[in-house]
């Protein structure tokens, strides 16, 4: 075994694949284009407060499953306003976004059903279809052609047609309302992961409830929902949101909520604060979009020498949400632009294999509710002169 991880170790540091966590010691002055925190909720003093209160009421762990004690007053308040804002007839809370698609996934699939997943679907997707012992097409990106033919030509009595509704990489978008025919007219479910879309998508009255919200998706029957309260939401955990039904199948199957310790009261309880925050407060997800659309324009100015192009002169990054994807010309490309990027106070994410497939390296920056102009100006300014200065 040791002479095997030392190989697999040989192999990272030759193709430039070696990963270590980023340890925060503090609160610093570097402009944050990495994190999750979308609306900024995450240091927010009302979260803490609610977190804090629940502490002192429920303690700091739910001390069990949620079948056995786990289960308090705010899991239940939590679920109820989730299902609300997303306009779904019900929510089941788990522990973790992770645990939540594994839980959805495994619970609906089987040997009689098939996954129709497209192929940037995340990892937690991913890895709860292998779970499922369900049989599996993966489909090209947004390719409607290729899961109307998945679905029609399928042999099992259910299928589950899995997307993101904005992707977590390429920060693009899924063609839901497509979708929703596709899976009505084959009696699919069309499972929706809305990860990086709750808190910051929706229009009008529906402003940061979420892609689905507001929609004809919202409340169908065939339509079930996944989300993290991890992101936009400033806490911990996930939900499955669906009918009713399908929260009482999921809390009789679902493997990752049954056998696995409850969502800690503190998080509930603050995930519960941003719920109300993201309902009183629509500027926050306008305030995304502004942002991305800033940082946008402030990137498209970049030049490269022909044929070597990061992107393209007046060609701004396209978004759905919060999530700007900056394509690299390698693993290592991407990784040293992000070293260098971090060395001058402006943390971006870098995604490499094995986290995106060979050939789509990239970085990607969030935008979030809280950047400043200053903000945004300099972490402009900083990755063009970075990318321009790359070998």
């Amino acid at each position: 075994m040791t002479a095997w991880l030392e190989q697999q170790a040989a192999v990272r540091e030759r193709r430039g694949l070696v990963r270590s966590p980023l340890t925060r010691l503090g609160p610093d002055a570097a402009v944050d284009l990495a994190s999750n925190d979308y609306l900024g909720l995450a240091t927010d003093p009302r979260l803490a407060e609610a977190a804090r209160e629940a502490i002192g009421r429920w303690g700091t762990g739910a001390t069990s499953s949620r079948l056995v004690a786990g289960t308090t007053a705010l899991h239940l308040e939590l679920e109820s306003e989730l299902a609300s804002l997303t306009g779904m007839e019900s929510a089941l809370v788990f522990s973790s976004g992770y645990l939540a698609n594994l839980g959805i996934t495994t619970a609906l699939g089987g040997p009689g059903a098939l996954i129709v997943a497209d192929e940037h679907c995340h990892a937690s997707l991913i890895d709860g279809f292998r779970l499922s012992r369900s049989r599996v097409e993966t489909v090209p990106h947004n390719n409607l052609l290729a899961t109307e033919h998945c679905l029609r030509t399928r042999t099992e009595p259910r299928a589950l047609i899995a997307v993101e509704s904005i992707y977590s990489v390429f920060g693009d978008a899924a063609p839901l309302p497509r979708l929703l025919a596709l899976a009505e007219e084959h009696d699919a479910v069309l499972l929706v992961d809305e990860a990086h879309s709750l808190g910051v998508s929706g229009r009008g009255a529906f402003e940061g409830h979420g892609a689905v919200a507001g929609t004809d998706l919202s409340g169908h029957p065939n339509v079930v929902l996944t989300a993290t309260l991890s992101k936009s939401l400033g806490s911990q955990g996930g939900a499955v949101l669906g009918s009713a039904l399908l929260r009482e199948h999921l809390v009789n199957r679902a493997r990752s909520f049954i056998f696995d310790t409850g969502l800690a009261p503190s998080s509930a309880a603050a995930a519960l604060a941003a719920v109300g925050i993201i309902r009183t407060e629509p500027w926050r997800a306008a305030a995304v979009h502004h942002n991305a659309a800033s940082l946008s324009a402030g990137l498209a100015t970049m030049q490269r020498e022909p044929g070597i192009a990061v992107v393209p002169v007046g060609a701004p990054l396209q978004t759905a949400g919060a999530v700007l994807s900056v394509p690299m010309p390698s693993a290592a490309a991407a990784l040293a632009a992000s070293q260098a990027a971090h060395g001058a106070g402006v943390r971006v994410g870098c995604f490499r294999p094995p986290s995106v497939p060979d050939g789509v390296s990239r970085l990607r920056l969030t935008a979030r509710a809280t950047l400043t102009p200053r903000d945004i100006d300099y972490a402009c300014a900083t990755l063009r002169r970075i990318l321009e200065e790359m070998p």
